[in-house]
């Protein structure tokens, strides 16, 4: 009989993991694919540093152990609050937590998700497919890249996205135009300075935003309870996006897109504003329109808000741009079940039930692409915990509305499977059905 596994995870980050974790607890057949922690290991340069507190950034495992502070002691460290961590310790923190808490990790490149029967066939690009009654994508925010128009017709040795780079040393004694005003365009900008390039910083807006010092955990009552911590800073506001995503997807769908593109907006972590004021200049209120290759050289023309134009002449440009969570980026999920899921009004991101299922039932999401249902913290690691949980429970309730798996007990009362790409009781290109 051919395997069929419960719920493939797809994706090995801080989502995946965790996913994958809580799947194993609840005594599902999960099978975890792709490159442990690899958007960290691979797409952030040396020397940066986690931006949010230690406190708020562990993976979740469903017994609360396997924290960020128990990797940091197994290291002789404490993780403490208000002192940056090194990228490369949060890495390998993933790497601990998936050894510790997770299914072995199956580190394959998956081509296509379609879907087959009831569930899904999963190719990669290593062996055979894999079929599966349920799937989460949890592939973090690589596919999601965006780049300003006025880049994209440029050959592709001028220009790249900060996401690009493990190592900036190779642009030592070269100018980087670094587009952006976020802490990954800062930080970024900061790093090449310190690496001996000459980078010049360029963003549309008129001023800088910068985060302040965290305040201490241990306040007074009347402090605390006016500006409360939460995982995704100081103040209510930041609390609501923290604590209540459940709250956030009962919105009206054209709130939620709003609060997804506008809450938590770009700023520098206050431990860089001294390390970037020093040594990055700044082109604020400035709008890139054109982008010509000269030679092996770049000019931008840009353009302020008193509508005149500058001429910036460089060897490089980093966009750090940020991402688009939009389903027709995703192009390993198949075309036809893409343009039937329902989306959250005009995000392109996929409409999800509380357990993060899809309307196609069966196929779930994780992490970038559920902003815009349930708001900010889904576009950080904190938002995991909420996540995993949430998400197993919707797997356990589609799993149950199925049946039970193949060789299970009860195995035999289910009927026979439907055609490939059609889901039983579903009208084709038409799979608009939710568990509440």
């Amino acid at each position: 009989m051919t395997r069929i596994d419960d719920l493939v995870v797809i994706g090995a980050g801080p989502y995946g993991l965790s996913i994958a974790a809580h799947a194993a607890a609840a005594g599902l057949g999960v099978r975890l694919l792709g490159r442990p922690m690899a958007s960290w290991r691979d797409h952030m340069p040396d020397g940066m540093y986690l931006k949010s507190e230690p406190w708020s950034s562990n993976l979740s495992a469903p017994d609360g152990r396997h924290t960020l502070a128990d990797y940091c002691a197994t290291l002789g460290m404490t993780a403490e609050h208000g002192t940056p961590l090194p990228i490369g310790t949060f890495s390998g923190y993933g790497m601990w937590f998936a050894r510790q808490a997770a299914p072995e990790v199956e580190e394959v490149t998956v081509l296509e998700v379609t879907p087959q029967g009831d569930g899904f066939r999963v190719r990669t690009a290593e062996g055979p497919p894999l079929l599966a009654r349920t799937v989460a994508l949890a592939v973090g925010v690589m596919p999601f890249v965006r780049h300003p128009g006025a880049l994209r017709d440029l050959p592709p040795p001028h220009y790249s996205h900060s996401s690009g780079h493990r190592d900036l040393s190779r642009f030592a004694g070269r100018e980087v135009a670094v587009l952006g005003a976020g802490q990954a365009a800062l930080e970024t900008a900061a790093l090449l300075a310190e690496q001996g390039a000459r980078p010049c910083l360029v963003a549309r807006r008129s001023r800088l935003n910068w985060n302040t010092v965290p305040q201490p955990l241990e306040r007074t009552p009347l402090r605390a309870l006016r500006e409360p911590h939460s995982g995704l800073g100081t103040g209510w506001r930041s609390w609501v996006w923290s604590e209540l995503p459940w709250a956030v997807r009962r919105l009206p769908a054209p709130t939620r897109e709003r609060i997804a593109a506008t809450a938590l907006g770009p700023a520098g972590a206050w431990w860089l504003r001294d390390r970037f004021e020093r040594r990055v200049p700044v082109l604020l209120g400035h709008r890139l329109h054109r982008a010509v290759a000269v030679g092996d050289r770049t000019r931008l023309g840009l353009s302020t808000r008193a509508g005149e134009s500058v001429v910036l002449d460089v060897a490089h440009v980093i966009a750090a741009t940020g991402f688009v969570p939009e389903l027709a980026r995703l192009e390993l999920l198949d075309a036809g079940l893409r343009a039937a899921l329902e989306t959250v009004g005009e995000s392109g991101a996929p409409e999800l039930s509380p357990g993060f299922e899809s309307s196609w039932p069966g196929l779930f999401f994780a992490g970038l692409l559920t902003a815009p249902s349930f708001g900010p913290s889904m576009r950080f690691v904190h938002g995991a915990g909420f996540t995993a949980g949430r998400l197993v429970r919707g797997v356990r309730k589609r799993l149950g509305a199925r049946g039970p798996r193949p060789g299970s007990p009860g195995a035999a009362r289910v009927g026979r499977a439907a055609a490939p790409g059609h889901l039983p009781g579903v009208p084709p290109g038409h799979p608009k059905t939710y568990l509440r």
